[in-house]
């Protein structure tokens, strides 16, 4: 009888561990493939010496999306098999699923150091990666070769992708196949497919995706990093200033650069839900942030600003226009008992800047609990360490 792998009773990830340590090579056929997910299983094919039925060979069968196949299968247009241009087109696309990938979540030094790994894997020639293209193949096999005799190869056939949750994180079904005879009709199933004229290597590309990314062995120059920063903001303020609409009653008091800061600022509160305004005194950080508020006047609007500035900013909402609750930082432990509002503005946020103070507590719960788009204004943002800055930020 054979063994159900459900990762619930038993893991997927535990078993081919110790079916690949006493492998010599292995053949992988999955449908999606995530490279953080490698480290699960990269242990035991670094004992691989690498090079022909030495090494590690994954056959990834779903270069589309969910959607994009799902879109293509609904399609009344005939379905034709790939050609060269097609395939070379879905290895592209691909390519760049892979670095999508590592921009999703916080990057951690156990994913930095299992990219590594699988970068050098992919470089000696441990593991070699293939895309198969002839048709969408979701099939889930996985072989490892061993020198015995009685039982030369072990797999494992099922729903399992390798990925995290394909592995261990999600519920799954999976059986192995220790029968001499299934086994080597699965490693033939393998080898034709592997072979296939459209099964097409994307090894280097896999290299190249690795090699540019935060995993990299080379460390980035930090003038290589401001300049990706500088070009990145300069790309959204460029965005935000063709896309934004000031409302009429600010154009004639706002002079050129705030009418910019406004429809950047308005850019990063909607992709970011936050930003600083961090103008020195005299260039009009009030207005600018006023002036923002009535961009997003569907929302219910809180000012958080020192007690000699409350009269100010209520003067200022009822000049423009822009309904504002108006709120003492004096008074922030009724923060715990106030309605939602969805947008605050923080006046002097460099008042904040200690994360152990009281207010800096009660005030950041209050934007946590009701998640709060903020913006912060301060014409001295940075103190005396970046910690001031820092704890603004948080």
């Amino acid at each position: 009888m054979p063994r159900i792998f459900d990762n619930i009773d038993e893991y997927l990830s535990a078993t081919l561990q110790k079916s690949l340590a006493n492998a010599h090579r292995a053949d992988f056929c999955v449908g999606y493939f995530n490279l953080r997910g490698w480290k699960e299983i990269d242990a035991q094919i670094a004992t691989f010496e690498g090079g022909e039925d030495k090494q590690c060979r994954l056959l990834v069968g779903m270069a589309l999306y969910e959607e994009d196949e799902l879109r293509k299968a609904l399609s009344a247009a005939p379905q034709d098999r790939i050609d060269n241009k097609g395939a070379i087109a879905l290895k592209k696309k691909l390519a760049e699923s892979f670095r999508k990938q590592l921009c999703y979540g916080v990057p951690t030094d156990a994913d930095e150091a299992g990219l590594r790994r699988l970068l050098r894997q992919l470089k000696s020639g441990k593991v070699v990666v293939k895309l198969f293209t002839s048709y969408p193949l979701h099939a889930k096999l996985y072989l490892a070769f061993r020198d015995d005799p009685d039982n030369p190869a072990i797999g494992y056939v099922g729903s399992s992708n390798l990925t995290f949750s394909g592995l261990g994180k999600q519920g799954e079904l999976n059986v192995d196949v220790l029968d001499h005879d299934a086994a080597a009709k699965l490693a033939f199933w393998f080898e034709a497919r592997w072979e296939d004229r459209f099964a097409v290597d994307i090894t280097e590309e896999l290299i190249a995706v690795i090699e540019e990314s935060w995993a990299r062995e080379e460390p980035v120059p930090p003038y290589h990093i401001y300049l990706k920063m500088a070009y990145t903001l300069s790309q959204e303020a460029r965005t935000g200033i063709a896309e934004e609409v000031l409302p009429e009653r600010f154009e004639k008091d706002l002079f050129d650069f705030q009418k910019d800061a406004v429809k950047i600022a308005a850019r990063h509160l909607k992709e970011r839900g936050g930003v600083l305004i961090g103008d020195v005194v005299g260039l009009g950080k009030t207005i600018t942030a006023t002036a923002v508020a009535s961009l997003f006047d569907h929302l219910r609007i809180m000012v958080i600003c020192p007690k000699n500035l409350v009269s100010m900013w209520k003067d200022y909402a009822h000049e423009y226009g822009v309904q504002m609750e108006v709120l003492s930082i004096t008074q922030a432990k009724k923060l715990s008992d106030m309605r939602i509002y969805h947008l605050v503005i923080i006046d002097e946020s460099h008042n904040l800047r200690n994360r152990e103070g009281q207010r800096y507590r009660l005030v950041r719960q209050y934007l946590e609990e009701n998640s709060s788009k903020v913006i912060l204004l301060s014409a001295t943002p940075y103190n005396k360490t970046f910690l001031d800055l820092g704890n603004q930020l948080r």
